[in-house]
């Protein structure tokens, strides 16, 4: 699939996406892979940093609240829309742009460290990606993304229930097939079944790569932390469509792939992971 049409795809999906977002139905974001990703975050006070595939820019004003001085991109100039509203009814000086993870229009050592939530996992070229970010950062600086765990969501993956609906396992398959664009068709779990009705559902271009393949590409970057988020039972309470199923979710993991061995993630981070576990590659 061409970067162009991954564009088209996530500009299809954006009007709906950010309306169902900010209705709360992104209940894995806000419960699980936000509150990790955060929590492995080191402080990004007075930085200068870059937020990859933003969308309508939740997750860009939470690095904002944080201190940072951020600039954040998209394919979709829906999202951009969206989330330069949101900046004007609520400046934290975020400066938004219509761009692609791919091709980075900034100059060689703009920033100070790079974030990408659950966005590398859709681009059609995730090594050009990761070569683009180590351009646009600051020597010392670093990367932090999180991706569909490639392991427990593979191409293939289906949930098998007993007769009451209990899960009863999760069938998986594929894992060593790469996938180039093929497309998805879902909605966000909690979405209420008349607004499925009424809400045609998202179709999002899949690009599957295997741990060793994600890893080689880190590699570049120097990858240090890798940890999956788990859901602590206060958010479960404020979540209750969660609780009932949900206590480890290995379906994401974050990694944090600084340039300098020396800068290392937050050491709260495994306080929201049940698996973490330290990487260095020269």
């Amino acid at each position: 699939m061409k970067r162009a049409d991954v564009a088209r795809y996530w500009e299809e999906n954006a009007e709906t996406w950010t309306r169902h977002a900010r209705a709360g139905h992104d209940v894995y974001r806000d419960a699980l892979n936000t509150p990790a990703f955060l929590s492995m975050l080191p402080s990004i006070a007075g930085l200068r940093g870059l937020d990859i595939g933003c969308g309508e820019g939740s997750n860009t004003r939470e690095l904002a609240r944080r201190g940072a001085n951020i600039c954040a991109i998209d394919v979709a100039p829906t999202f951009i829309r969206y989330a330069r509203a949101a900046e004007a009814a609520m400046p934290l000086g975020v400066v938004y742009f219509v761009a692609d993870g791919t091709e980075l229009p900034f100059a060689a050592g703009s920033f100070d460290f790079t974030t990408a939530f659950m966005s590398m996992m859709d681009m059609h070229d995730q090594r050009r990606a990761l070569s683009e970010v180590r351009r646009v950062l600051k020597p010392g600086g670093f990367l932090q993304f999180s991706i569909l765990h490639p392991c427990f969501v593979p191409p293939y993956r289906r949930v098998l229930r007993e007769a009451n609906g209990k899960t009863r396992a999760i069938e998986v398959s594929g894992y060593f097939d790469e996938i180039d664009g093929r497309l998805d068709t879902w909605w966000f779990s909690t979405l209420p079944p008349e607004e499925r009705k009424r809400t045609r559902p998202f179709r999002t271009p899949r690009f599957h790569r295997t741990l060793a393949l994600g890893s080689r590409s880190s590699a570049r970057l120097g990858s240090s932390s890798i940890a999956s988020p788990n859901l602590r039972p206060a958010r479960s309470l404020l979540l209750p469509s969660l609780s009932s199923r949900t206590r480890a979710s290995h379906r994401y993991f974050s990694i944090f792939a600084p340039q300098d061995p020396k800068c290392q993630p937050s050491d709260r981070s495994e306080r929201d992971c049940t698996w973490s576990r330290s990487l260095c590659w020269r």
